[in-house]
């Protein structure tokens, strides 16, 4: 047996206990696109998958980490911009802040204005009663430990989150890797999710979108650990018939310099997994889960998580599995 067909069953065993899923009747396939394309530059996201279904009204995101993470010694997580010409990325100027506009004793939500950025900041986002403006990133701290790790970020002006489980024991910090969008996924450029509101709500752990092209959706942080972050989506509203309602975008150039260089999936009443290289997966029309990550070391952001989606359904998300 060579080590890759060792890989493959642990890799799909991963996918499925991370979250508690199992193979189930009632899994509704969705169609995934996968418009990856070469790149040169390791800051440039050209890893794009999109996921797309009329019916779809709840999902699963899981952010896992990979399986080498303990056997990580050496943590790289710098830009890389070689090979990178960036000078032809739009720019809005603003006036850079930083907020915390909601604490307690166990999470806060941090806001950032960058001095520029390639949106115009104008999505309001309100925790109770405060509404702040401009802001082109929010991060999600939780205390852990007696330490604070950031765990969840969220790009207003474009749609973009990241995710993260907490460290493992022997680490103290680990990298964000990929992006992901929730809602109606358009190009302006690139993709992105054109967002009217986001609220939070933190006793629930809760964000709740309201989308420009309609609908809405909620994002809860349902289980955080040492070894994955659990986000359930769920759809409120009519969404555009021809937009996908989720997309992956990620980066690679080689496998050994990539945040995702692998994919896995599982088809409704599948025999087995499927598995390609990023470049080469065809995508399809019959998808229940997917996974997308690495399996050797990467150079570029080498603890960064590994990807799940899973749990496709026209109704709301069960609670994972205790």
């Amino acid at each position: 047996m060579t080590r890759k067909s060792r890989l493959a069953p642990a890799f799909a065993l991963l996918a499925l206990l991370a979250g508690g899923a199992v193979a189930r009747a009632d899994d509704l396939p969705v169609t995934v696109k996968n418009g990856s394309e070469p790149e040169l530059c390791a800051e440039k996201d050209n890893v794009a998958l999109d996921f797309s279904s009329a019916t779809l009204k709840s999902l699963r995101i899981q952010a896992v980490h990979p399986s080498f993470i303990g056997g990580i010694t050496a943590d790289r997580w710098a830009p890389d911009f070689t090979s990178c010409d960036m000078s032809r990325d739009p720019s809005f100027a603003t006036q850079a802040k930083r907020v915390t506009f909601y604490e307690d004793n166990d999470l806060w939500l941090t806001g950032y204005a960058y001095p520029s950025f390639w949106r115009p900041a104008t999505v309001p986002v309100r925790v109770g009663d405060r509404v702040e403006n401009g802001l082109h990133i929010i991060q999600v701290w939780v205390k852990f430990q007696e330490r604070a790790e950031e765990v969840l970020v969220v790009y207003p002006p474009d749609g973009y989150w990241r995710a993260r489980p907490l460290p493992p024991p022997h680490m103290r910090w680990t990298a964000y890797g990929s992006s992901f969008l929730v809602g109606p996924v358009e190009v302006q450029e690139r993709p992105i999710v054109d967002i009217k509101e986001i609220v939070f709500d933190p006793k629930a752990k809760r964000f709740t979108m309201t989308f420009a092209r309609g609908g809405s959706a909620t994002l809860t942080i349902s289980t955080l650990d040492q070894d994955r972050i659990i986000l359930d989506v769920e759809f409120d509203g009519p969404r555009p018939a021809n937009m996908p309602f989720a997309a992956l975008r990620s980066m690679y150039t080689t496998e050994t310099n990539a945040d995702v260089a692998k994919v896995e999936w599982r088809v409704k009443d599948g025999k087995g997994w499927g598995e390609a290289p990023i470049m080469n997966f065809k995508g399809g029309d019959d998808i229940t889960e997917l996974w997308a990550g690495r399996q050797v070391l990467s150079r570029h952001n080498t603890s960064a998580p590994d990807m799940v989606f899973n749990r496709f359904s026209t109704g709301p998300v069960p609670p994972p599995k205790k």
